[in-house]
This record gives structure tokens, sequence and C-alpha cells, in this order.
């Protein structure tokens, strides 16, 4: 079973601000015991535009919320390489977030499980076995 969890934003966003309610409790259960557990950089994006389209209420300012999200909570910012872009450009347009696509292939080329809620991930046969809701 691969060790790595790749957190979807939503998840990131809930997991960094302790709002751990919302979490299912399976989920929360295989955050705090994986021994890796990172983040696609797209999510920062995804969450500064959500803030800024008034979706979801940052705790601070958008760059000084960007600037420490990544750091003190145990979620590692994963990189953006060429090999997730091409994964990523691969995968069926399900739902045709590009941004969902892009975390999705982050959690494959890591050889990682993605936690998500997301409806749509179910859809991806990539990621039989691989997802956590």
């Amino acid at each position: 079973m691969p060790a790595m969890i790749v957190l979807d934003s939503h998840i990131w966003f809930w997991w960094i601000n302790l709002e751990h309610q919302r979490l299912p409790s399976a989920l929360l259960a295989e955050i705090e015991s994986a021994p890796r557990v990172g983040v696609s950089p797209v999510s920062c994006f995804e969450l500064a535009l959500a803030s800024r389209r008034g979706r979801l209420t940052l705790p601070l300012p958008v760059r000084e919320w960007l600037a420490l999200a990544p750091t003190g909570s145990g979620v590692e910012l994963l990189p953006f390489t060429p090999a997730i872009a091409a994964r990523a450009v691969e995968l069926a347009e399900i739902h045709r977030d590009p941004f969902d696509r892009i975390i999705i292939a982050t959690a494959l080329e890591m050889d990682g499980r993605l936690a998500s809620v997301d409806g749509h991930f179910a859809d991806y046969p990539e990621l039989a076995g691989r997802l956590i809701v």
C-alpha cells in the first residue's frame, strides 16, 4: 500500500485550519497515521482563487496564509514536475477541471493515495484502490 497521501485542496484547507470535524473519521485517521502527507502546488492557487471569489475565508491575507500554510502542519508541498503534467494531460476529462487532474496525477506519480470527498474522483479508474474518502 502506498505510504504517501496526497490531499485534495479542500481536505488540505480543512486539515490546516483544524476543521477536523469536516473530515470523515476514517479519512482523518488515515491522514494522522500516514508517514508522509503532501499537497500539490495547484492547491495553493485553488484556495487563493476560492478566497478571492468569496467561496472560503482564509484566516490571514492570501499571501501570508500561503507563505505559512505549507509549514508547521506536517504537510509537504510536493513538486509539479513534467511527469505530473504529462500524466494530468493523459487523464480523461471526466469533469473537465484541470487542477483536479493535476492533483490526481500528483498522487499517481508519487505512488500515493488521494484523500478527497470530491465525488468525481471515483470515476477515474486510475484511482481504484488509491482513493480515500
